[in-house]
């Protein structure tokens, strides 16, 4: 599939050489290799724009890791061949031999020889061309985009080969192993990276561009101390008991400053998903993308990651995959404005426009995962039908909204793939005020963990009227009071609901479920459920039968074969795996 670019960009190059080969004329976008390191300012560009250089087969935004993997989502597509990814929503058949896996090692690895490149040539030429201060900025830039793809690769595969300007310059690559150092060890490397972006980026760059600033490495450095305070990974030694609160401490303190400063709460829940919002106040940091209207080129820079998860019927390629869950849309069901937190599953229910519920739902459902019978992506001459969906047999009937622009916007990009000028958020604020709270919570601020969490349910609750008019008689939230976070136990219950509810479909369930070492007993309950679950009476998702998640092996996905068998006894894979 990805011979569709190659192939394109060759016969692109083959009629422009027919049609001009008396033309000598150099090519723009690309960096001169005999000048690479006298261009530093170009190097630092390069290394940015490995950040949407990514295709659904490797998807920098890990969708298919952190949705795929959870209880939110099905793979959908035209069955469970459809692409290598149905090892990740069973886990039982995950092995280290999809090619997706390596794909995927293999790219963050090339945005960071683009980070180790820019790097040396800041240090041999930046103050020279660039100036002091502009260098010292790139240079922090540099480091935050390296810790970037590190905090990726170490997210998915955490026994890692630590490859930085030094390795690069010395072309020791291949004597450094995936050993070297420990799971903490790397950890502290890319907090590292972290800190000194966070040293020398300003608080708002002054030629904005999606660059990265101070804000969004804190943003990071709390992710980095989030995900190490619950523990080492691994579900044994994972979760309250193995709790350090010295880097929930980090948390609090690195997410303090965004109570104040530019960033802030979008009105509108809708809003956030639109592309005309894509840089709002909401947006802490942005992979950024275009459409070919806005930079004149033939498709635009667009979110390839998602190219194959628009609806069956609604695009013209619509591939209808990353199809939200049964499971997930039970989740917003409410009573009195509040979550069912003890029986949202006990039936299986869901909203049919013109049809009395008996469940409240919270109105963010709306906005994430489109169902028959409302308009999609709140368009009423683009209404939802069962018809929209490519393999209801296998994978039900909802279908993602979070990654697409309506469609009366046109689409980015015709022919045998749909892709979309859609940024992919890396931080947005409510992911961080959210990290705030859980911090909060383990430090025994409870009073203040809620108001964070009540801003967010307020905000969801506003968001009505604007958008999804069409819901009003099914939307009901409603606020938590103090006897809702009487103590730990509790408050934890409410954070994690609301953590799923917002950022449903955005890449961090299992992420969130591992750091908080429940993924074996929520994931094999909700296999249990899966296999059995139904829309209109059609029953769907029978290949759940054979899915098992194995606590002490899959918390980390398998280092790829081609990786192990490259150099062989140079990398050692993860535990458990083959």
């Amino acid at each position: 599939m990805k011979s569709l670019k190659i192939f394109s960009i060759a016969l692109a190059a083959l009629s422009l050489t027919a049609c001009n080969d008396f033309i000598d004329v150099p090519p723009t976008g690309v960096v001169d290799g005999d000048t690479a390191f006298d261009q530093p300012d170009k190097m630092v560009n390069a290394a940015y724009a490995s950040l949407g250089d990514c295709w659904y087969s490797y998807p920098f935004n890990l969708w298919p890791y952190g949705d795929l993997g959870s209880d939110d989502c099905l793979k959908g597509g035209s069955g469970p061949t459809d692409t290598g990814y149905h090892p990740m929503e069973i886990w039982s058949t995950l092995t280290s031999t999809p090619g997706e896996l390596d794909e995927l090692w293999y790219r963050l690895y090339c945005n960071i020889s683009r980070c180790n490149r820019a790097l040396v040539a800041l240090q041999q030429n930046g103050e020279r061309v660039l100036g002091k201060d502009v260098a010292a900025q790139r240079t922090a830039e540099v480091h935050f985009l390296r810790g970037h793809s590190y905090f990726k690769l170490l997210t998915m595969f955490r026994q890692i080969p630590w490859v930085d300007e030094k390795v690069y310059s010395e072309n020791t690559f291949e004597q450094t192993r995936n050993d070297q150092f420990t799971y903490e060890e790397l950890w502290q490397k890319v907090i590292g990276e972290f800190e000194a972006a966070y040293a020398g980026l300003p608080e708002v760059p002054e030629d904005g561009g999606g660059r990265a600033n101070k804000y969004a490495a804190a943003a990071y450095l709390a992710k980095c101390y989030l995900t190490i305070a619950w523990g080492d990974g691994y579900e044994a030694t994972d979760g309250p008991g193995y709790l350090n609160t010295d880097y929930m401490k980090k948390v609090e303190e690195y997410t303090r400053m965004f109570q104040s400063g530019p960033y802030g709460y979008l009105e509108d829940f809708g809003d956030i998903f639109l592309p005309e919002y894509k840089n709002s106040k909401e947006s802490v940091f942005a992979v950024q993308t275009s459409q070919y209207t806005e930079d004149n080129t033939v498709y635009g820079r667009a979110n390839w990651s998602n190219m194959l998860n628009g609806c069956w019927g609604m695009w013209s390629c619509g591939w209808d995959f990353h199809k939200p869950s049964q499971d997930l849309v039970n989740a917003y069901k409410t009573r009195n404005g509040l979550p069912l937190f003890d029986d949202y599953d006990a039936t299986d229910a869901y909203p049919v426009a013109g049809v009395e519920s008996e469940f409240g739902w919270d109105p963010r459902l709306f906005h994430t995962v489109g169902m028959p019978s409302f308009p999609y992506k709140y368009e009423a001459e683009y209404m939802m039908t069962m018809d929209n969906s490519r393999d209801p047999n296998s994978y039900g009937y909802f279908t993602s909204l979070k990654e697409v622009p309506q469609r009366s916007q046109g689409e980015t990009f015709n022919g045998s793939w749909q892709a979309f000028a859609m940024n992919d958020y890396v931080f947005r604020y409510t992911d961080v005020m959210l990290m705030r709270a859980e911090a909060l919570i383990e430090l025994d601020r409870m009073t203040d963990a809620m108001q964070i969490i009540n801003d967010i349910r307020t905000r969801a609750k506003n968001s009505v009227a604007k958008h999804i008019p069409y819901a009003a008689q099914f939307c009901d939230i409603a606020l938590y009071t103090a006897s809702d976070f009487a103590n730990k136990d509790m408050a934890r219950t409410r954070l994690r609901w609301e953590r799923r509810l917002e950022m449903a479909m955005e890449s961090s369930r299992y992420f969130d479920l591992r750091r908080w070492g429940i993924a074996s007993s929520t994931l094999n309950a909700y296999f249990e459920k899966a296999q059995n679950f139904e829309y209109e009476g059609k029953k769907y998702g029978s290949f759940y039968r054979d899915a098992h998640y194995t606590a002490g092996k899959n918390e980390f996905y398998p280092i790829p074969y081609n990786q192990l068998y490259y150099i062989p006894g140079l990398y050692k894979q993860n535990k458990n795996y083959n």
